[in-house]
Order: C-alpha cells, then structure tokens, then sequence
C-alpha cells in the first residue's frame, strides 16, 4: 500500500478541460484570409488586364477559413474571371503558374463544377484541360486528396 494515500498532490491535471460538452472553437482571424478582393477585380476586368485579374483572383484563397460565406464569395469571384477569359488567353494564363497555383486552380474548377452555372461548364471544362497539361494527373490527385478546400 502507498505510504501517502490521502495526498492530493497527484492530481494536476483538470478533467473538466476535456469535457466534450466545454469545448470551445478557436477563434480565427479571417481578417487575413477574407479572400480576393472583388472591386479591384472588376475593375481589372473592364480594363481588360486579364492576367492581372487572373493571379489577384488566386493571390489570397480563403483555405484555412471555416466560414462558407467567404469560400462561396470567393469562388463566385474566381468564376468570373475565368469565364472572362478567350479561349487563346487560357493556355499562357496556366503557364504562368507555378505548381502550387496550377493546384489552386484546379481546386477552383472542380468547385466550379460543383455548383454549374449558365455556360460555365464549357469554360470550365477548357481551363481543365490546359491545367491538366501543365499539372498532369499528379495536379488532380493533390486536390482530389486535400483537407483544406477553396
């Protein structure tokens, strides 16, 4: 038998911090990861600076945010700028990505298929398939496998 058996000592650890019903969701700062910025956007797009809109479109993806309004506003943003693309600007617009982005990008398509829209599932359709050029199949497993979404 124990010497000090009526010490309490021991117990340094509170129970109640695991409790289930306590828990507490860690407050995030979205302020950082509110995603593109949509006016700045627009007004690249009616200046007719497409690449500009296309790389500011993908410069600040809300993946680490858990707020789907943010994530939908995102990807209606990124949709239309790709849709505002000619089918001859697709190509040097991927080519201009590094991996990372080829993988955002294809994040984005594939959400874009999700949720179709009038005509965009042509568009989308060729913006797969000069990233899959540039990606390859490796491209798509990345993002098929991914935790984090766009």
């Amino acid at each position: 038998m124990a010497k000090n058996t009526l010490s309490s000592r021991f117990r340094k650890v509170d129970i109640d911090e695991y409790d289930e019903n306590k828990f507490v969701d860690d407050q995030e700062d979205t302020s950082e990861q509110q995603g593109p910025d949509a006016t700045e956007i627009d007004s690249l797009i009616r200046q007719g600076d497409m690449m500009s809109a296309f790389h500011m479109a993908l410069r600040n993806p809300p993946i680490h945010t858990k707020n789907p309004a943010v994530k939908e506003r995102a990807q209606a943003i990124v949709l239309r700028v790709l849709t505002s693309f000619r089918g001859g600007e697709i190509e040097p617009a991927v080519k201009s990505l590094d991996r990372n982005g080829v993988d955002l990008l294809m994040k984005y398509i594939y959400r874009g298929f999700e949720k179709p829209t009038e005509n965009s599932s042509a568009i989308l359709l060729q913006w797969h398939e000069k990233a899959f050029a540039v990606g390859g199949l490796g491209s798509i497993v990345r993002v098929l496998t991914a935790r984090k979404t766009v």
